[in-house]
């Protein structure tokens, strides 16, 4: 694991509002244990997001979030998630930004990336499950833009 990797992931659960009160209040051992697990954790986060087939980050209006297949990391701070969101990135993981996207109906209506690998036919709506490449595909067309985009992978 680089260096720089971890002095992020450090400094990041540092910040953090609760493990700095901790330490005001005096249990910096507590602290520090609950600052390794939240490394710990993110460096599984991490892996998850480069070896999963459907792991992409998504940013939009409501905060940046990794989607790793049965898990979201970041739905209840995703300021305090974003540096982990942003070296996901920076390793590889796919980026979908939908801000740009103006047709909100046409958003809400989209299929979701599987999070087994198993995508529903046509027609796709609602509640339907795609590949990522399939919503990556889907979602390009309302507007989003996509940083390391998994389809410049494949052979034509």
């Amino acid at each position: 694991m680089q260096t720089g990797v971890l002095r992020v992931l450090r400094a990041t659960a540092a910040s953090w509002r609760r493990h700095r009160e901790l330490r005001r209040t005096g249990q910096t051992l507590l602290a520090q244990r609950l600052e390794r697990q939240t490394v710990l954790s993110d460096l599984g986060y991490l892996r998850q997001a480069a070896t999963l087939p459907n792991a992409h980050v998504i940013c939009g209006e409501g905060g940046t979030f990794i989607h790793l297949g049965w898990t979201t990391v970041s739905t209840l701070a995703p300021i305090e998630r974003f540096p982990l969101a942003t070296l996901a990135v920076a390793r590889g993981t796919p980026f979908i930004d939908i801000r740009p996207v103006t047709d909100v109906i046409a958003f809400a209506n989209l299929p979701r990336v599987t999070r087994d690998g198993s995508a529903d036919p046509e027609p796709w709506g609602l509640g339907s499950s795609v590949s990522l490449i399939t919503y990556i595909d889907i979602v390009e067309q309302l507007g989003a833009s996509i940083t390391n985009d998994p389809r410049s992978c494949r052979s034509t």
